[in-house]
């Protein structure tokens, strides 16, 4: 069941990702301002071509050739480790979820559409891909240290 589930969920996220941008793209202007959920985000429009924080700007080389490296190193050691803890499962797909969807974006437009901006704190500005990422990092290191706390080997 896992074997179908994990390629869905991946789907599913890319999908949502890349809608979210797409709407955003169509009815935001670059750099304005919707409030969406106050106070909490509000939608901003804005074209990153570098990495998280917008460092490494214009790098696309090095981005794509990460992109690629870190795709396929987690498709990899996710598929070696299917059975694996729900932490570390579900880890490796959003990892690879949120790594499809901003190459998607590199590759067909040559920068990544971030949207979100947090109301309530002074953050940069992110998508869904973006989330996908940092929330499967975290697991990661969660499933990892639950593998050393608990002896356990996936």
């Amino acid at each position: 069941m896992r074997k179908l589930m994990i390629p869905l969920m991946i789907i599913i996220l890319v999908i949502l990702d890349q809608l979210s941008k797409f709407w955003v793209v169509e009815h935001i202007h670059q750099g304005a301002v919707q409030k969406f959920l106050p106070p909490i985000f509000s939608l901003t429009y804005v074209r990153n071509y570098g990495a998280a924080f917008s460092i490494l700007q214009n790098q696309q080389w090095f981005f794509t050739l990460m992109t690629i490296l870190v795709i396929g190193v987690a498709v990899r050691y996710l598929w070696k480790h299917l059975s694996g803890s729900f932490w570390l499962v579900g880890a490796l797909t959003l990892i690879i979820a949120g790594g499809v969807g901003n190459f998607i974006d590199r590759l067909r437009l040559g920068y990544v559409v971030d949207m979100v901006h947090l109301d309530f704190m002074d953050f940069a500005i992110f998508n869904l891909a973006d989330s996908c990422l940092s929330v499967g990092v975290l697991l990661l290191i969660i499933a990892f240290w639950r593998e050393e706390q608990h002896g356990s080997h996936y």
